[in-house]
């Protein structure tokens, strides 16, 4: 099985080394094997798994929510109702910060259109002078 260095890791998911350090750091990465030496190293499932967690990171999951998580998939499948649930109610709270985003843009659309034409025609009221 091929295993990655933390810089390869890092390369690999565009992420600081220091990010998987506070992940781990954290609690998050629990099952992250070590050589002779006390490297880490990362496994291709490993990697999959830091990637789940990145996305829920890039979601605003707090720390503290996806740690329960982490926590629970180290339990085994007696949490994956837990699991799916963390993950439904997640999805609906990205969904609606979604919608919030796009309410968002299109009132800084409208501000972006209405100072455009003030400019616009602010320059044309000095080339008729």
């Amino acid at each position: 099985m091929k295993h990655y260095s933390i810089s390869e890791a890092s390369a690999k998911l565009t992420i600081p080394e220091s990010t998987i350090r506070y992940y781990e750091k954290k609690g998050l990465l629990p099952l992250i094997e070590r050589d002779e030496a006390g490297r880490r190293l990362f496994s291709d499932d490993q990697i999959m798994f830091l990637q789940i967690i990145i996305y829920l990171k890039n979601t605003n999951m707090p720390i503290s929510r996806i740690k329960q998580y982490v926590d629970w998939v180290v339990e085994g499948d007696g949490t994956i109702d837990l699991r799916l649930d963390l993950f439904i109610k997640h999805k609906q709270t990205v969904l609606d910060d979604m919608a919030l985003m796009t309410e968002a843009l299109k009132a800084m659309d409208k501000k972006i259109e209405r100072y455009t034409n003030r400019i616009q025609s602010s320059k044309q009221g000095k080339e008729e002078k």
